[in-house]
Formats: structure tokens, C-alpha cells, sequence
């Protein structure tokens, strides 16, 4: 396992230093923007099907990526705890808290695939599809969930190895997996012509292979260390615990994003509604591209914040701080710079509607302009997330969220589309750079040890 030859010690020069955020950072940012990608696939596969396939992958996917994204404190909140004990000098350590991780994905994971499977049906006509729309979704999300646990295990396995400061093993079981997700659906779908179904089996078939590769890493390095592979009760509940805070952060910032698009609807109506929400829909796609380049180097922080405050190096923990928010900040400064520059020519790359490609340019100009706060924002919520301050980050997010709608709602009813986005960048991420820098400063987050 490549973390077998990383120093647990801190880097103590600034090109040092670089040279640990870039090794951790980039492969991290090509993993992240792989992920999407499974979904890419299906949707390039099962688009040959027709529009009522594709439509009912939409609904499915959708589903899917809301119980991958409320668990997504399994590689966060295991990142913090495992680096942490490895800055502590406690691999061993580090390696069971990363096991009980992983049983604590396999315990969601199977409860959430028993529970959604017979409620499939219920769950698509919340979205009040069409009968042969709803027909495809659930033909799609009842092998699909089969693949929950898969998805959770990568997750926390994916914790595991970042902790352990190794972000390259899960680049590349990402890109593997991609590949035969890919093969996989065009012959179950196209082969072997099993239709829809044929495209969740093949996603199923990757997860697992990917799961169990990085399973296998980890038990490896686990009894390297001689740490138990077997389920430690209160292991797993203390994840459990640590996870929760996590979870509130992550569905305040959801219902930040649902806000956003419910705003849209309300300053426009007939086509111009369309236009509004085609060029929001296609903003946002963007915006969440460029925040990958950004959580990479918050990945990171994650990392390095958890082994820096295990070894118990506070001055080291500042240091590092400092340094990724100045790589945040440049990071921002320079995805700004490419989306003011290429806001006049990306709208035609991904409409035909002249109308929707206008509209687009200036929700873009509005973006680029924030994006050196955003990327200030994203570093300093990975170094408390490694830091282990979860609390601090769901109070916060409640506290922004309170803060947000009243000035979102009422942007999007009184001036519509670019208020809006003046409102997320400016309100939300505001208020969110608020909330973390007055953390920061004050230090009450940087407690030491394992």
C-alpha cells in the first residue's frame, strides 16, 4: 500500500508542504471528477433506449445520489479519525478505526437496501412521473440498489486510504471501475438486451468489484498492523457518532441547493420559466464541476489537518491551514478567471437555444466572481472536517441556512434568475466564509491527539 512509505512526520518547509497538498490533492481531484462519470455512463448507454429510459434513469440516479451524498461523512468523518491516530504514531490504530468504518458502511448499506427495495415504487412517484417514465425508474432502481452497500464500502474505504494519506489506490480503482461499468452496460443493455435493468446491473457490477479492491487494501494493510477485522461494537458506534454531525452538515447545505432551484421558479413564468431553469440547471452543473478542482485541495486538508493535530503539532496544524487557504484562494482565483473568460462560449456547447446561451452569461459572470470565496470556503470546512469539528460545521450550516432562504426566496420572487445566483454566491458562500474563518481564528477546533 503506497502509505507504507509516507512519513507520518509533518513537512517543514513551504515547498514541502506543496509537494504534500499537490501528491494528495490531484489524484483526489481525478477520483472526484471520475464518480460522476458511472453516472455518465448509464445515461450514454441507456440514452440509445429512448427518452422514457433516459427519463426514468433521471429519477432513479436522482434517488440514488441522495443516499450517497447524506453518506458521504463515511470518507469524511473516517479521513479525520484515521489521520489523526496515524499523526499520533498509532497505525495499528488507525487501521481498526478505518475496519469499523467499514462495517458501520456495511451496516447502512444493507439496512437501506432492505428498506428501499420494497418501497421503490413509492419512491419514484414522489417525483409524479408518467406510467411508462415510473416503469423505467423502478426497472432501473431495484437492481440499482443492490449496489448500496458496494457504494458506502467505497466510501469508507476511500476514508480510509485518504487517512492513511494515500489518495492514488482510489484514483485508480475509480478509473477502473468506470471503464467496466461502461463495457459492462453497453453488453448487458445493448449485448444481451436487457434494457434499463441491464444498465443497473452493470453499475452493480462495478461497484462490487470496486468495493472489494479497496476492501482488500485495507484488510491487508489492517492485518500488516495486526489490527481486527472483525466488528468492534463500540468502534462502530463511535463512527456512528462522529458521522451524525456530518450528516446535519450535508443536508443543510442540500437544502441550500433545493432553495437555489426553487428560487429560479419563482421570478419567471411560461418560457421564460424554461429558459431560466435550463440556464440555472446548466450553471450549476458548471459551478459543481469547478468546486471538484476546489474539494480536491479540501481533501487534503482533511488528511493533513487529522495527522498534523494527531502528532500534536499546533503550530505545524497553522502552518498547514495558512498554506491551503492560500492554495484555496488561488485555486478560486483561477477557476474565476476560466469561467469570466469562457462564460460567452459555453452555452452554445451545451444548448441550441440562443436564448438559454445569453441567459447563461451572466449567472457565470456572477460565479467567477466568488470563486476565490468559494475557494476559501471549501479548505477551510476540509481542515475542520479533519480537525473532527463536526458539531461547530452542522450548527454553522443550520445557522447559514437560516440566514440564506428568506434572502434566496425573496431574490428569486423580486429580480429572478441572477439575483438568485447573486444571493448563492454572495449570501450563502458569504455566510458560510463567515462561519468558518471566525472557527479558524479562533482555534477552539484545534484540539491534539488521537
Amino acid at each position: 500500500m503506497p502509505s507504507e512509505t509516507t512519513p507520518s512526520a509533518a513537512p517543514s518547509t513551504r515547498r514541502e508542504v506543496d509537494r504534500e497538498i499537490l501528491r494528495l490533492a490531484w489524484p483526489a481531484f481525478l477520483a472526484l471528477v471520475a464518480e460522476p462519470l458511472f453516472l455518465l455512463g448509464d445515461a450514454a448507454v441507456v440514452g440509445r433506449l429512448g427518452t422514457t429510459p433516459l427519463a426514468g434513469l433521471g429519477i432513479a440516479s436522482g434517488l440514488l445520489q441522495t443516499v450517497v451524498g447524506v453518506c458521504v461523512f463515511l470518507a469524511y468523518g473516517t479521513t479525520a479519525s484515521v489521520s489523526r491516530r496515524l499523526g499520533a504514531g498509532d497505525r495499528r490504530g488507525a487501521l481498526a478505526q478505518g475496519v469499523d468504518g467499514l462495517w458501520l458502511a456495511v451496516l447502512i448499506g444493507v439496512v437501506a437496501t432492505v428498506v428501499a427495495i420494497p418501497l421503490a415504487p413509492f419512491l419514484v412517484g414522489l417525483f409524479d412521473p408518467t406510467a411508462a417514465t415510473g416503469d423505467q425508474a423502478v426497472a432501473y432502481l431495484r437492481p440499482a440498489l443492490l449496489g448500496t452497500t458496494p457504494l458506502l464500502l467505497m466510501l469508507a474505504a476511500t476514508g480510509v486510504l485518504r487517512g492513511l494519506q494515500d489518495t492514488r489506490t482510489p484514483l485508480v480503482v475509480a478509473v477502473v471501475a468506470n471503464v467496466a461499468n461502461l463495457v459492462l452496460n453497453v453488453l448487458l443493455v445493448h449485448g444481451l438486451g436487457w434494457g434499463i435493468a441491464g444498465s443497473a446491473w452493470g453499475s452493480v457490477l462495478a461497484q462490487a468489484g470496486a468495493a472489494a479492491a479497496l476492501v482488500v487494501v485495507v484488510a491487508r494493510g489492517a492485518r500488516r498492523e495486526g489490527a481486527p477485522l472483525r466488528p468492534d461494537a463500540g468502534g462502530v458506534l463511535a463512527a456512528a457518532r462522529a458521522g451524525a454531525p456530518l450528516v446535519v452538515r450535508t443536508l443543510t447545505l442540500r437544502a441550500a441547493l433545493l432553495a437555489t432551484t426553487a428560487a429560479v421558479t419563482l421570478g419567471a413564468t411560461g418560457n421564460a420559466l424554461d429558459v431560466d431553469l435550463a440556464a440555472h440547471q446548466l450553471a450549476m452543473t458548471l459551478w459543481t464541476f469547478l468546486a471538484f478542482v476546489l474539494d480536491a485541495v479540501a481533501i487534503a486538508a482533511q488528511a493533513l489537518t487529522g495527522r498534523s493535530l494527531g502528532a500534536g503539532d499546533l503550530a505545524d496544524t497553522r502552518a498547514l491551514t495558512r498554506r491551503m487557504i492560500g492554495w484555496g484562494l488561488v485555486g478560486g482565483v483561477a477557476t474565476g478567471a476560466l469561467l469570466a473568460a469562457a462564460s460567452p462560449f459555453l452555452g452554445p456547447l451545451f444548448t441550441p437555444d440562443p436564448a438559454v446561451a445569453d441567459r447563461l452569461v451572466p449567472v457565470l459572470l456572477v460565479a467567477a466572481v466568488l470563486q476565490p470565496l468559494a475557494g476559501v470556503v471549501f479548505v477551510l470546512d476540509g481542515v475542520l472536517i479533519g480537525a473532527g469539528d463536526g458539531s461547530y460545521l452542522a450548527w454553522g450550516g443550520l445557522a447559514v441556512l437560516v440566514v440564506y432562504l428568506p434572502a434566496v426566496l425573496l431574490a428569486g420572487h423580486l429580480a429572478g434568475l441572477v439575483a438568485v445566483w447573486a444571493a448563492f454566491s454572495v449570501v450563502f458562500m458569504g455566510a458560510r466564509a463567515v462561519v468558518l474563518l471566525l472557527r479558524n481564528r479562533s482555534g477552539a477546533w484545534m484540539v491534539t491527539g488521537a
